[in-house]
């Protein structure tokens, strides 16, 4: 077995990131993703830089690998003969298009299920089925609250620096599909599975949507800070900031210790959390004095042995580089014909009996063209009628 998915065929006509995260991820796991582009640019990200890693945008090795690439015009009457050979064969049909588009090309759900019955028939839009506003990232960043949490207090909205809105949704995705995978196991039944941008990016506001439906609290910007633990955030250390996590009133008692100010540990303005949360606008510029006379490494060192949460502030070269993500292995590589070695970042969960794995690197457009038509059934004619109009010739 390659994985807990071997097996499993993936009709994966997404692109950019949430479907395309969520297919990559099945493919950790083990499917058979067979990745339609269309023929000419492919996925659009393929052209989303700098940077490039020969004549491919990294963006696109960021969410392809583990998939074989089928160039296909769904707008063709041809090319769509070979697309529903392919959903016929399929476990899983993905597709991430504007509600109302895969319709038109003559692959929607009914469609579909006239050809595989028990198909698992994917969809992740913007704003829901109904709904035919394109999703990007960015407004749904807004849209579902969480720009309005995240920057400076006082300051402007700040979005995530990934589109997290997108691979949110795409995990999201990924765990409805395997849900449904195991229903048809068990029943013989296929099943639609509808995920939205939206709805994953209202899900990971967590506690702070509970703060606002059951507490009428309406959070907003605190920079680094928790609105509900104090001192948990950034602090400028002599040289570098760094990150603190004082969760509970026994590290509230070992941090104050840790930087020679036992008495805080005690004092009525401070000695419980709820008190650290009122009095934070006093406290939090008190332990910034402090913390900033030593550099980093030396607070870094003293909180390791004194067994409070803190850690480094990384820009990303130094993630790469520090040492519990080496000592998790997170970085994987595979080697491309063309492009040469990848790295990416491992599926980051492990499997005792059916771990992940990576089996394929990113492909290239169209570089499994052959070997799949003729897996779809496909006669030698039909294989270069497809090359020519895949081609151009």
């Amino acid at each position: 077995m390659t994985g807990p998915l071997d097996g499993i065929v993936v009709a994966d006509f997404s692109r950019v990131l949430s479907g395309p995260w969520c297919a990559m991820t099945l493919g950790d796991l083990g499917a058979d993703v067979i990745k339609v582009e269309r023929p000419g640019d492919g996925d659009e990200t393929r052209g989303w830089g700098p940077p490039f890693v020969g004549d491919v945008a990294a963006y696109f090795l960021s969410a392809n690998r583990n998939k074989r690439s089928l160039r296909l015009d769904l707008g063709a009457p041809e090319d769509r003969a070979i697309a529903e050979r392919l959903v016929a064969r399929a476990d899983v049909v993905l597709e991430n298009f504007r509600p109302g588009t895969i319709e038109k090309l003559g692959l929607g759900e009914d469609r579909c299920r006239e050809l595989n019955p028990s198909v698992v028939y994917a969809s992740i839009t913007g704003f829901g089925r109904d709904s035919r506003r394109p999703g990007y990232d960015a407004i749904v960043q807004g849209e579902g609250g969480l720009m309005s949490i995240t920057g400076p207090a006082g300051g402007e909205p700040i979005k995530v620096g990934v589109a997290i809105a997108d691979v949110s949704a795409g995990l999201y995705a990924t765990i409805g599909i395997l849900a449904a995978l195991v229903h048809r196991a068990r029943t013989g039944e296929g099943q639609r599975v509808d995920g939205t941008l939206i709805g994953a990016q209202v899900a990971l506001l967590a506690n702070q949507a509970s703060n606002t439906l059951n507490a009428g609290f309406v959070p907003g910007r605190l920079g680094t800070a928790h609105p509900s633990i104090v001192p948990y955030q950034a602090f400028d250390a002599a040289d570098r900031p760094m990150m603190l996590a004082v969760a509970n009133e026994a590290i509230w008692t070992r941090f104050c210790a840790a930087i020679e100010r036992p008495a805080l540990a005690s004092d009525p303005r401070f000695a419980r959390n709820v008190d650290r949360v009122a009095n934070r606008d006093v406290l939090v510029p008190l332990l910034a004095e402090v913390l900033a006379t030593q550099p980093r490494a030396t607070w870094l060192a003293r909180f390791e042995a004194a067994d409070v949460p803190a850690g480094a502030i990384n820009a990303l070269d130094e993630v790469f580089a520090d040492d519990a993500v080496r000592a998790l292995e997170l970085v994987t590589r595979t080697t491309h014909p063309t492009m040469g070695e990848v790295a990416s970042v491992r599926f980051p969960v492990e499997l005792s009996q059916t771990p992940a794995s990576i089996r394929r690197a990113p492909p290239a457009l169209g570089e499994h063209d052959e070997e799949l038509l003729a897996w779809l059934g496909c006669s030698s004619d039909e294989i270069a009628a497809h090359r020519a109009r895949s081609d151009g010739t």
